[in-house]
């Protein structure tokens, strides 16, 4: 009975998002006009036309018109306005 549980969960892990394992950011874009990007370790920067984020790959910059951060959580930030470049840098 405990074997079973055991390999059932290795097979639930196995399902699991990458993202969530290797604690790697996730970046979800809607049109030009919404960034969520998960799995964030805090904001270097803040102003309408560049907001810069850092993570585990190092640090997303993104670039636009009238940026706000709409939400903040511990692991994920909504970004809101006219994106018009992201860049990951080391």
């Amino acid at each position: 009975m405990k074997s079973n549980t055991i390999k059932e969960g290795i097979l639930n892990l196995v399902d699991f998002p990458k993202e969530v394992l290797l604690n790697l950011p996730k970046l979800t874009l809607i049109g030009d006009t919404q960034a969520t990007l998960e799995n964030h370790r805090g904001i270097i920067e803040y102003i309408p036309e560049r907001i810069r984020i850092n993570t585990s790959i190092g640090i997303f910059k993104i670039c636009g018109e009238n940026l706000m951060i709409n939400s903040i959580m511990m692991e994920i930030i909504v970004i809101t306005g006219k994106i018009e470049s992201i860049e990951i840098l080391d």
